[in-house]
This record gives structure tokens, C-alpha cells and sequence, in this order.
């Protein structure tokens, strides 16, 4: 059963939330440091990460190339703000191979007792890229990674 919630609001607005079982802190390090992303963010099962570009500043690049055995995805983007383990503003696309609309992201990161709730807001600049973007199935493929992130959790390998 999946943790993740997804909601609609409006016609270019995407909200996922999800808790986890560790700290603000590590679940942000999580989402910003290349050698923790490649190891959880992989999507459905068989993926690789070969290639983790995260710069966490205002400016910084985000370069993300995935493989599994008969295809190759790889988004690019940059971070334009970044609150050290509350919030990450974001704008990425992907190429699946053509490239698809910058998708507008702001992340928050908020103490839900001894773990994190994290809120996404994702944000497609019309109605049609947005229901393109759900129909790929993107929610299974977030939770799968997210349950990657909740066993490194469990294991202790995000902390500090």
C-alpha cells in the first residue's frame, strides 16, 4: 500500500505528500546529496542512476540520468531556492527522450513528530502537460523510490 498521497488542484497544479520515519534534516539531505539520490530516487524496480548532478544553491544544476535494461530516461533542471532542511524551489524537465514543459517544484520538509512530512507542489504550465505527466504512472514509480528511502532509514544510512 502505497504512503504517497497525490492530489489535483486547479488545472496545472500536482500535490504529493508523503511521511517518513527520519528527521527533517536527513530526509532533506536525502532529496539534495548525488550519493544518497542515486542509491533510492530509481523508480520502478531494475533502475540505475548512473549519473547525479545535485548543486543545492540558488543557481545550482540538477542533472539526473536513469537507465533500466531497455530504456534510458534523464531530467535536467536547476535549484532557485534552498532552505537548509525545510524547503527546496525547484524547476525540472525531462526527456523521455523529447523534452517535456519545465515542471515548477517546491518542496517542504516539516517535523511530523519524530519524522518528516514532506509536501511537493508541482506546478505544469497548462492542464494538458499536467494530465500527460499523471498518466505515466508517476505516482508508482515515487513511491517505489520512496520506500528505497524509507529502508535506508530503517538502516541508519542517512545520518549525518
Amino acid at each position: 500500500m502505497s504512503k504517497l498521497t497525490l492530489k489535483t488542484e486547479g488545472d496545472t497544479h500536482v500535490v504529493v505528500t508523503r511521511r517518513f520515519a527520519a528527521p527533517p534534516k536527513a530526509v532533506f539531505r536525502a532529496h539534495t546529496e548525488p550519493a544518497l539520490l542515486q542509491k533510492w530516487m530509481l523508480g520502478p524496480e531494475g533502475g540505475t542512476m548512473p549519473v547525479c548532478i545535485s548543486e543545492p544553491k540558488s543557481g545550482g544544476k540538477i542533472r539526473f540520468e536513469w537507465r533500466w535494461q531497455d530504456h534510458a530516461v534523464h531530467l535536467t533542471g536547476e535549484y532557485i531556492e534552498v532552505e537548509p532542511y525545510s524547503r527546496i524551489v525547484h524547476v525540472e524537465r525531462m526527456f523521455i527522450p523529447d523534452q517535456t514543459p519545465d515542471n515548477h517544484v517546491e518542496t517542504r520538509f516539516e517535523p511530523d513528530g519524530s519524522g518528516t512530512l514532506m509536501t511537493m507542489r508541482m506546478t505544469l504550465p497548462d492542464k494538458e502537460t499536467r494530465e500527460a505527466m499523471l498518466a505515466t504512472g508517476m505516482d508508482q514509480g515515487m513511491e517505489a523510490s520512496y520506500a528505497r528511502l524509507d529502508e535506508m532509514a530503517e538502516k541508519g544510512e542517512l545520518a549525518a
